[in-house]
């Protein structure tokens, strides 16, 4: 006989709690759910057909916070009030992030350089974590709308490369948006679960997941057997992403006009940082791209495009083989590359990866949403629906304890 459970209170029936995942992501956002007839995870979408959030909190004149898609328009018409990029914050001092301060069009706190840095909007101070928490609010909200009840359990995944002081951050942006963060689950492994990969026990694999995303890199080796996800190395670098292929293409730009700083004018900084991603999106597909910008023709080619960058993608594929040699494998050992990251969309990332693992890629789930429907997948483990799977990860950077003259002791070695 089964077994219902009724809440004494109100008399109504209880259905189990739902757990979702959550992609919070440098540029854009998302949920994702397992659907309770097909059993599949999937991206929720708004009436508007999409399932992305842009990570853009805006504050009006009296306080009040928009998030997402409304707020994105003020990115130009009251850019020192609006913030993107706030992942690329969490957990940083401005000491690491000052070399890279012109690119926030926001101001950024820099009068104790060593403690975690603040954002000031008008009078106020908000750390990145409150920013964060304003985004996942704006999730939570979301997801309620369209399945019509509370949700109040995430799963949020976090760059397998970051630090604890930022999977701390993440945690508190979720317990201050109103979530009960059970686990904090690093993209790469989310990833290997989207794709499927794992679900059967007597399936055995290593794989590279390459995570190209708006403001981190990350590259992880896992291996896979009978359920087990083990990750063997992971590389990355916390401050490289789509952000810094706009950022080539804005310095181009701004050559090319003679122009040193668009810091005194913050809104035609923004409009030509938006232009540049236009640009970037544009070059997958055509081989030109032209735009006008304060009066002046812009235009860039694929060429050019890729020269600017090739630099970048060079600087990924050194965490490759990094990442290759902590795990200690040869190139033939990997059977399968995912794509990750909404910036593995651009041609030349897709084809250095691809010559370097001497395999084609694969990048069949769209890589915008593959994070948050993996969270999904480990969400419905975790509240006990699916049995047949385990998930052991690593610590990416060394554990230890303080020792005498500021020295650390390593207790757990990276990669353990």
């Amino acid at each position: 006989m089964a077994k219902i459970g009724i809440n004494i209170a109100t008399g109504s029936l209880q259905q189990p709690e739902m757990i979702v995942g959550i992609d919070l992501g440098t540029t854009n956002s998302l949920v994702a759910m397992i659907h309770p007839e097909t059993k599949l995870p999937i991206a929720l979408k708004e009436f508007d057909g999409s399932s992305i959030v842009p990570s853009v909190v805006h504050f009006d004149a009296f306080g009040n916070v928009e998030v997402g898609a409304v707020a994105k328009p003020y990115l130009e018409t009251d850019p020192v009030n609006t913030i993107f990029s706030a992942k690329r914050l969490m957990g940083k001092s401005y000491n690491d992030i000052q070399t890279h301060q012109d690119f926030f069009a926001y101001k950024i706190i820099d009068d104790n350089k060593d403690s975690l840095v603040k954002v000031q909007v008008g009078n106020q101070f908000y750390s990145p974590i409150e920013l964060s928490s304003h985004i996942l609010t704006a999730l939570k909200n979301r997801v309620e709308h369209i399945l019509k009840t509370p949700v109040n359990k995430a799963l949020i995944t976090v760059p397998a490369y970051i630090n604890d002081t930022q999977r701390q951050a993440t945690r508190d942006a979720g317990k201050l948006a109103g979530l009960d963060v059970l686990r904090i689950i690093n993209e790469p492994t989310a990833a290997s679960l989207a794709y499927g990969l794992g679900l059967d026990p007597s399936e055995e694999k290593t794989i590279a997941v390459y995570d190209l995303g708006g403001g981190t890199f990350d590259i992880s080796i896992l291996r896979i057997s009978g359920g087990v996800f083990e990750v063997l190395s992971t590389n990355g670098d916390t401050y490289l992403g789509g952000d810094d292929l706009d950022r080539a293409i804005i310095e181009y730009w701004m050559g090319l006009m003679k122009i040193d700083s668009l810091d005194d004018t913050k809104s035609l900084k923004q409009q030509l940082r938006l232009a540049a991603e236009e640009a970037k999106i544009a070059l997958s597909n055509a081989s030109h791209f032209e735009t006008n910008f304060a009066g002046e023709k812009l235009s860039i080619t694929k060429e050019i495009f890729e020269n600017l960058i090739a630099s970048i993608v060079d600087k990924t594929m050194d965490c490759c083989a990094k990442a290759m040699k902590d795990a200690g494998l040869k190139l033939a050992d990997i059977n399968t590359v995912l794509m990750v990251g909404g910036s593995t969309r651009v041609p030349l990332v897709k084809n250095t990866v691809s010559k370097y693992f001497n395999q084609a890629v694969n990048d069949s789930v769209n890589p915008d949403e593959v994070v948050a429907l993996g969270a999904a997948v480990q969400a419905d483990i975790l509240s006990g629906n699916n049995q047949n799977m385990l998930l052991l990860d690593i610590t990416p950077l060394s554990l230890g304890i303080e020792t005498m003259g500021g020295l650390m002791d390593v207790l757990l070695p990276r990669n353990s």
